[in-house]
């Protein structure tokens, strides 16, 4: 059952960290099966608060997205994203 992963962007807080975050995060990707579905397009909030962007990644199954999201590599990364911005990460399995 597919998987994905839905970042959204609260607010940015340090563009700087952002910047290597955005620079760094591709090549952990690497050998991980997945898809981009949404990345930072256009989007307007219905509810709740104003959010400055989202982007939804599909995995094959809940495993291979925790993979890569526990995977050496993205943890290594990820720490420019957590000094950079407020974001919210989901786990969604599909149907």
């Amino acid at each position: 059952m597919s998987t994905y992963l839905v970042f959204t962007r609260d607010k940015t807080l340090n563009q700087a960290e952002m910047d290597i975050y955005s620079k760094d995060v591709k090549a952990t990707f690497a050998g991980h099966d997945f898809k981009i579905l949404a990345l930072y397009g256009g989007h307007e909030d219905l509810e709740g608060e104003a959010t400055e962007g989202t982007v939804i990644l599909e995995f094959p199954n809940s495993d291979a997205a925790k993979a890569w999201y526990d995977s050496p590599a993205y943890a290594k990364v990820r720490e420019h994203r957590f000094k950079g911005a407020n974001y919210r990460v989901t786990l969604v399995h599909g149907v």
